[in-house]
């Protein structure tokens, strides 16, 4: 297998159905995003969705968020996931790696992430790429 990352840059019907074989493995109950989403997504200069391949097939996704606070220019990876057909074969530790260089490369002092702790081989993956367990609460409120 070799695997190519590459930032997506217009949404097409085939990133969306990527997406609606991918984010139902990260989280069954995530809504599919529509290509209206995509192209709002991929248009947002703060975000850029990376795209594992090898060949045509997609194998995973991630997305960096870059963006200023008053203290620090962060970034924060989302949406990290890889088609369970390619786990275990280095594929997300690409995915993370490229977050980060991109985030480096657009300044970020800091990046951030969060995993469930039913994700055993994600959490075994950051801490090896640097990243340490914060002592820290996590809130939600949702709007919709």
């Amino acid at each position: 297998m070799t695997v190519r990352i590459e930032t997506a840059t217009h949404a097409t019907p085939e990133l969306r159905d990527a997406l609606a074989v991918l984010l139902p493995q990260l989280n069954p109950s995530l809504p599919i995003p529509s290509l209206e989403h995509l192209v709002a997504v991929l248009a947002d200069p703060a975000v850029t969705l990376l795209v594992a391949r090898d060949g045509p097939l997609t194998l995973g996704v991630a997305a960096v968020v870059v963006y200023v606070t008053p203290i620090w220019l962060k970034a924060r990876i989302e949406d990290v996931v890889v088609d369970s057909a390619a786990r275990g074969r280095g594929v997300g530790e690409a995915l993370v790696r490229a977050c980060i260089e991109l985030a480096r490369r657009r300044g970020a002092g800091i990046v951030e992430l969060q995993s469930a702790r039913s994700r055993d081989a994600a959490n075994r993956l950051y801490p090896r790429l640097g990243f340490a367990l914060r002592d820290s609460n996590v809130y939600r409120l949702n709007l919709l």
